[in-house]
């Protein structure tokens, strides 16, 4: 849980790296004023990073591509192991089942904040609270957090929180709160606060 109502004397934002985080916003905005394949290719990236990585899961998808709505599962899920995956047959059944929500997805997320929008992704098997935040972001919202594993550490090394020993609906929401008042005290957003935070931590500006 936070252990206070502040913390933004304990985050910095590197300025050396402001430039890169600018370039990744405006590519998220690029992202968002594309089509609805586009966004489905993008719920699929974030599908396939749960448990996984980020290099892995852009190197996967920009193999992948249009695969992801044509593709058999069987044929997705040989191609997922080919490509190195650690679960290729469960993503590629996720990444499948996720087809019927594909022509929707744009429509039903556009026009409301992050945090409704979360709640209606989340029907989306394979989306969590994280991954669903993580697609929000990539297609340009600001006002959800993308909490997993980099941004739980840093916050617990600095005090911040106890690192849970399972990252609840609850608690997701505690430390979102967090976050919130932390971006506000430095004169940011969510979308941009992560991608300083995934900086400090693993020394990249990804997506």
């Amino acid at each position: 849980m936070p252990r206070d109502n502040s913390g933004a004397d304990k985050i910095k934002l590197n300025p050396s790296i402001a430039q890169a985080v600018e370039q990744r916003i405006r590519e998220f905005e690029e992202l968002g004023r594309k089509g609805w394949k586009d966004w489905f290719r993008e719920l699929c990236f974030c599908i396939l990073t749960a448990n996984f990585t980020a290099e892995g899961g852009i190197r996967i998808q920009r193999e992948v591509g249009d695969g992801f709505l044509s593709l058999s599962e069987r044929d997705l899920a040989e191609k997922l192991r080919e490509l190195g995956h650690r679960f290729p047959r469960t993503r590629a059944r996720y990444i499948v089942e996720a087809r019927r929500f594909a022509p929707l997805l744009k429509k039903e997320v556009t026009g409301r904040d992050g945090k409704s929008a979360r709640e209606w992704l989340l029907q989306i098997k394979g989306i969590g609270m994280k991954e669903a935040s993580h697609f929000l972001r990539n297609v340009g919202f600001k006002d959800v957090a993308i909490i997993d594993r980099h941004i739980l550490n840093l916050l617990a090394e600095r005090g911040l929180i106890e690192n849970p020993k399972a990252l609840t609906k609850r608690k997701y929401l505690e430390i979102e709160q967090l976050l919130e008042r932390i971006a506000r005290e430095l004169g940011t957003d969510l979308a941009r606060l992560d991608l300083y935070l995934w900086h400090e931590k693993t020394g990249k500006v990804l997506k």
